[in-house]
Parts: structure tokens; C-alpha cells; sequence
């Protein structure tokens, strides 16, 4: 009879037939255990700022945002910041724990989410477990276990070129040491030994009149010790 009934249409009003799986799980879980990648803070926030940066670059005249959006930031933002274990890499949050923790409803997660995943930010794995209930075998949907992907899968981000190094003599430029032989001299002005002048003249292998007096000077020192 059932069957039968599934080919009728349905009534105006009515829904049709519905058709459950042996179980109440997403299509694709996996009831196999998930093995996270570490990811050090300073890495997840240098993939922040090229986030931001990404939907920066794709922003269009007289739009709001660009290709990620204000949704999508605000959730990998409270993704990384939030739920992130940077020293084992889980993450697993629900969408009920994201939505609280963003201040946004759960269709907005699974927006965002689903943005972050078409543009290779964000990638997931549904996971389920098994269980009994009231003596038979079930499957129980998890929460989804989530990874933050690095900057070169994202769709349509350009890295930024490499900033070029200061110009010699401007801000932010080493500036030069003094030669071994007026450092080593200074040593000696301000009071400090032989040996430790000797010592920076020894410093580099290159310079042949330091590494010459360096020499002189350990064999003043053997003939005559301090």
C-alpha cells in the first residue's frame, strides 16, 4: 500500500510521500577519525590580513565588500580566533556555537561557510558516530571538522608582491658597522682587555689585516698572560 501511495501525486495541501535514509546523517560522513594539522597563531593571522586583503582587491564600485564578504570574514574570523586549537589544529565548532560566538543566525553560518568553501578558504569533513539506541545500531551526525587553507588554493586571490628592501642609508636599513680595526680600538678605549679586542678582530675570516693583528695578539698574549 505504502508504494502505491508514494506514486500518487500529492494533494493540494498535502505533502507528498517522504523517503528516509537508515539514518539521519549528511550524505558523505565519515565515521573515521580526523587527524588535524597544527597551524601557529602567527600563521592563521597572517592568513587573516589576506583574507581581508582578498575581499579588498575584489571590491566593485558602488558595492558592499568584495568576493568574501562581511559575513564570510566575520565567521572565519570567529573560526580562527575563536575555536582554533593552534597547537593541534582541531576545529569543530557547531553552527549554533559559530552563530553565537559571531553574533549572526545559523543560516548566515551556512552562507558564510559555503562562500569560504567555493573560494578555497575554507574546506570541511562531515563526521558521524556510531551508537545504539534502544538496543540497534545508528549512525549520529557530528559537528563538521574544519580546515583553514593556505593562501595559494584560494579562487581569484593575487598575492602581494614582495615589499622591496630599504634603500641603503634610509629608514629601516642596517646601518653600517664600523670597521674591526675601530672597533676593536674602541674596545680598548673604553676599558675593555686585550683579549677581547683580539677577539673582534678575529671576528671575520675575510678581513687579512684584522686576522693578521689577531694573530700578533694571541701570540703578545701566550708570551705575556693577563
Amino acid at each position: 500500500m505504502s508504494t502505491f501511495a508514494q506514486c500518487l501525486p500529492a494533494l493540494p495541501g498535502f505533502a507528498g510521500a517522504k523517503t528516509y535514509a537508515a539514518w539521519p546523517v549528511w550524505s558523505q560522513s565519515t565515521t573515521k577519525e580526523i587527524r588535524f594539522q597544527p597551524m601557529p597563531k602567527k600563521a592563521v593571522t597572517r592568513l587573516w590580513h589576506r583574507a581581508r586583503d582578498f575581499d579588498r582587491q575584489t571590491r566593485r564600485k558602488d558595492h558592499h565588500g568584495g568576493a568574501v564578504g562581511h559575513s564570510a570574514l566575520q565567521v572565519l574570523h570567529t573560526l580562527i580566533f575563536d575555536f582554533l586549537n593552534y597547537t593541534s589544529g582541531r576545529l569543530n565548532p557547531s553552527y549554533a556555537a559559530i552563530a553565537r560566538k559571531a553574533n549572526v543566525c545559523e543560516r548566515t553560518v551556512a552562507n558564510a561557510l559555503r562562500r569560504l568553501r567555493e573560494l578555497g578558504i575554507l574546506n570541511w569533513v562531515r563526521r558521524c558516530v556510531e551508537s545504539r539506541r534502544d538496543g540497534r545500531f545508528v549512525l549520529e551526525q557530528e559537528t563538521n571538522a574544519y580546515a583553514v587553507l593556505p593562501a595559494s588554493h584560494w579562487r581569484g586571490y593575487r598575492e602581494p608582491p614582495e615589499a622591496p628592501p630599504p634603500a641603503p642609508g634610509t629608514w629601516g636599513d642596517h646601518p653600517p658597522l664600523p670597521a674591526l680595526l675601530a672597533q676593536a680600538a674602541a674596545e680598548r678605549q673604553a676599558g675593555g682587555t686585550l683579549r677581547g679586542a683580539i677577539g673582534i678582530l678575529g671576528s671575520d675570516p675575510t678581513d687579512a689585516l684584522a686576522m693578521a693583528l689577531a694573530r700578533l695578539g694571541r701570540g703578545v698574549l701566550a708570551a705575556n698572560p693577563q
